[in-house]
């Protein structure tokens, strides 16, 4: 087996644009790189679990030969790009990490990804995810486990954990993500790189999910201008999208500098237990922003554990995230993975305890099912009038992204427990995940970068959240914060495996 050129399969996408328009490499090249990168280690992290190579290898055909003539190109023109297995492209299999939609062969392209489809990237392989895109780690009977690239023994993170290790090991130049709950920024945490939840109403989405202003769509790459670059792909009003907004929000791919910015930080929103590590890397990252030129301070939240935690699983259990588990017949359950049984069984409790006027307490999850939606609306609302007005004092906020680097790759919610300074934490799937109050707060803004390591090897990383749909005052914080110290820039901070 040949072996791929690392300096080639890790190249950033604006680089690899920059080096087909100049002829120092073409798209061919770049993927036939990716393609031995992809054979020598996927067998080993399972992050594709789909590839298409033939069909991609003509389409950057296409795309070198535009270059070579210089003719007008699209905006993601040869990029290798991984897609989520959870939106259907028109003649893929759309397995949604499910056993039971494995043969799927999708008649469409969903809106999700339609535009990068049309922008000219190479969509070379389908990224894995839990069943249903339910967890925040990545296995299921279909798949298998997905690996963490930097430690096998760990998970990339999910539920978009395929997308993310195959960034981090240099499979892919560019990925997409989905986010309901911290599924782009909990693996982008966990790998190593960037990933960005948009605002609520930024990207389309096919329905029903659009209706779901805690789920959105967006970019996961290796550097903030390359999630800049796909962002401006993805985003914009759709017309099959009722609840995108106008007008279209085009990001720069550079910025100025953010001297006298101020800067906010907090270590656990209020009620999270974080892991030493994690908040040693998060601190010295705030220590980095002010060598930038920004103040920074610690601000205190009050959000409570228990009704944000309630509030999200109330959310998902009584919309289209979980009731459509519930709504499969008994007998055909058996099909799914433990944890997609469970989160269908308690889809139908959450029922049980509204029809009661009651709340109920689950031990799986940590948290109350039983609220309604003006419960939930009363905690959102809540919640959002303590953190706007630190959001208009300061430029943004900074916190953690995951209170762990991560979780066991193969964990199981029923047998496993997330332990963290020495206490065990309620609800194993998202106790170790600080993403999901940005989800209940849906338009805000939210980007993942990295922020260091763990003595396990792995990444871990902060959030950047900034007011309503100010995307740019992210990009412009974390674009000014990757400056000082770029990830995956170079052999000696790519992951050993291979």
């Amino acid at each position: 087996m040949n072996t791929a050129d690392l300096e080639i399969c890790y190249l950033s996408a604006n680089e690899a644009i920059k080096k087909f328009k100049n002829k120092s490499i073409s798209p061919v090249e770049l993927l036939q790189e990716i393609i031995k990168r992809i054979e020598s280690i996927n067998p080993e992290i399972n992050a594709f679990n789909q590839l298409y190579f033939e069909k991609a290898l003509k389409e950057a055909k296409k795309s070198e030969d535009k270059y070579f003539s210089d003719a007008l190109t699209l905006p993601l023109d040869g990029l290798p790009t991984a897609i989520k297995d959870e939106v259907s492209i028109d003649g893929q299999i759309n397995t949604m990490g499910s056993q039971m939609f494995k043969n799927n062969l999708s008649r469409h392209t969903d809106i999700d990804v339609e535009r990068i489809v049309n922008s000219g990237a190479i969509i070379h392989a389908r990224s894995t995810c839990p069943e249903f895109s339910l967890t925040s780690f990545t296995h299921s009977i279909l798949n298998g486990v997905s690996k963490n690239p930097w430690n096998l023994n760990f998970s990339p993170g999910g539920s978009s954990g395929g997308s993310g290790a195959s960034l981090a090991a240099g499979m892919t130049t560019i990925a997409t993500g989905s986010d309901i709950g911290g599924s782009i920024r909990i693996p982008a945490s966990a790998c190593g790189i960037v990933g960005y939840k948009p605002p609520y109403g930024r990207n389309p989405i096919a329905h029903p999910f659009n209706l779901d202003h805690y789920c959105v769509v967006g970019p996961m790459a290796r550097t903030v201008s390359d999630c800049a670059l796909m962002q401006n792909v993805m985003c914009g009003p759709h017309p099959n999208d009722i609840t995108t907004i106008s007008p279209k929000k085009t990001l720069s791919l550079d910025y100025e500098n953010i001297k006298g910015w101020k800067i906010a930080y907090s270590l656990d929103l209020g009620f999270f237990e974080v892991d030493e590590t994690v908040e040693k890397n998060t601190l010295e990252a705030v220590e980095k922003f002010k060598t930038l030129g920004a103040s920074v301070n610690e601000i205190k939240l009050n959000w409570k554990k228990e009704e944000v935690d309630s509030t999200c699983y109330s959310h998902y259990a009584g919309g289209a995230f979980f009731r459509t588990l519930a709504e499969v017949p008994e007998d055909e359950r058996q099909e799914m993975t433990e944890y997609a049984q469970m989160y269908a069984k308690l889809s139908d409790l959450h029922f049980k305890a509204i029809a009661e006027d009651k709340k109920i307490y689950s031990d799986e999850l940590g948290a109350y099912l039983g609220y309604t939606s003006r419960d939930c609306a009363n905690v959102a609302g809540e919640m959002y009038l303590e953190i706007s007005p630190i959001l208009e004092e300061y430029d943004i906020l900074v916190c953690p992204t995951n209170c762990l680097p991560s979780v066991k790759a193969d964990m199981d919610l029923k047998k496993d427990k997330v332990i963290i300074n020495n206490k065990v934490q309620e609800g194993p799937d998202v106790s170790w995940c600080m993403s999901y109050p940005f989800n209940i707060l849906g338009r805000l803004p939210v980007l993942a970068v990295p922020s260091g390591f763990s003595n396990l090897g792995v990444p871990t990383g902060i959030q950047l959240v900034s007011k309503a749909f100010c995307d740019e005052k992210v990009f412009q914080g974390g674009y000014n914060f990757e400056k000082l110290d770029p990830w995956l820039n170079s052999k000696e901070k790519w992951p050993l495996i291979g």
